[in-house]
Parts: structure tokens; C-alpha cells; sequence
């Protein structure tokens, strides 16, 4: 699998689970199983029924304090995302559009990756989005 389709399925996973506990969820449960439903519709209604139980998996684990379940429920759903996308690869793109109409509330200023290396008397900025530099 190429790594662009595991990066997307990597990101879609965590982007689900994070907004199974938001107001936003009832959308991205929608569009995650209208992805279903283009890939391999015989399983939409199931996808739609394992997103439930997962979002009250979630709820429930949230409310005891147990905050390794939204990990562990994020992997399952990176790979069942990564499965499709590998059987279906022409909904990548649906999927990506999706993820794009969340943007900020699904916490992909998370997914950022930033390294810096000074020596001497060397200065680092670094951003992962704006920032505005005021030295005299």
C-alpha cells in the first residue's frame, strides 16, 4: 500500500474517533458510512451499527477517566479506514474531502511534525501556523 492511502487512513482514524465525543459527530458518521456504502455497500449498515458501539466504547471509557481507549479505538479504525481504501481506492478522495470539511475540530494541528537543529548563537522559529516575528 502506498504510503500517501496510510497516511490518510492513519489520519482519518484518529479525525473519527476524536469527534465521536463532539457535536460535530453525527456528520462524520454520516460521511464515513456514505464512504461504505460507495465501497462496499453490503457492509454500510454494519460500519454505521460499529460506530456507534464505538462512539458509546468511547463515551463510556471517557466518563471512567480511562483515556487509553481513544488510542486503541483510533488504531482499529486507521486499519478498517486503511482496509477500504485498499480495496476501494477511488473513494480517497471523498475521504480526503471529508476530513477537509472538519479541518480544526478534528485536531490535525496534532498531525504536525516539526525539527529544528541550532548551533552557535543560532535562532529557531518554528510554526505550524501563523507567526508574526517583531525583533529590532
Amino acid at each position: 500500500m502506498e504510503p500517501e492511502i496510510a497516511a490518510l487512513a492513519s489520519s482519518a482514524g484518529t479525525t473519527v474517533v476524536t469527534l465521536m465525543a463532539t457535536d460535530a459527530w453525527q456528520r462524520m458518521r454520516e460521511g464515513i458510512a456514505s464512504l461504505w456504502r460507495r465501497g462496499h455497500a453490503e457492509r454500510a449498515e454494519a460500519v454505521a451499527a460499529e460506530l456507534d458501539a464505538t462512539r458509546e466504547d468511547l463515551l463510556a471509557a471517557l466518563a471512567a477517566g480511562d483515556q487509553g481507549v481513544e488510542g486503541e479505538l483510533q488504531v482499529e479504525w486507521q486499519g478498517r479506514i486503511r482496509r477500504l481504501l485498499a480495496a476501494r481506492p477511488e473513494v480517497a478522495e471523498d475521504l480526503r474531502t471529508l476530513l477537509d470539511e472538519f479541518g480544526p475540530l478534528a485536531g490535525t494541528a496534532a498531525l504536525i511534525t516539526q525539527h529544528a537543529t541550532a548551533s552557535s548563537h543560532a535562532r529557531i522559529y518554528q510554526a505550524g501556523r501563523d507567526q508574526h516575528i517583531s525583533e529590532r
